[in-house]
């Protein structure tokens, strides 16, 4: 994937339904520096970021 690009969340391994709020969220516990960080822009891709199976995503749904 090209570094310059931000990962789409959607293709994320760690993006995933949560059924108590209904709705897709992240699963990764970040510190607050790293997400101060994600979400300030100093650093465009997710640190976390993992490529999912897409099959595994596909159950998930």
């Amino acid at each position: 994937m090209n570094d310059k690009q931000p990962h789409d969340c959607e293709l994320c391994a760690y993006y995933a339904y949560d059924e108590d709020y209904e709705e897709y969220c992240c699963e990764v516990s970040m510190d607050e520096d790293d997400y101060v960080r994600y979400i300030t822009g100093g650093s465009r891709n997710c640190p976390f970021f993992r490529l999912g199976d897409e099959y595994k995503i596909a159950a998930k749904q």
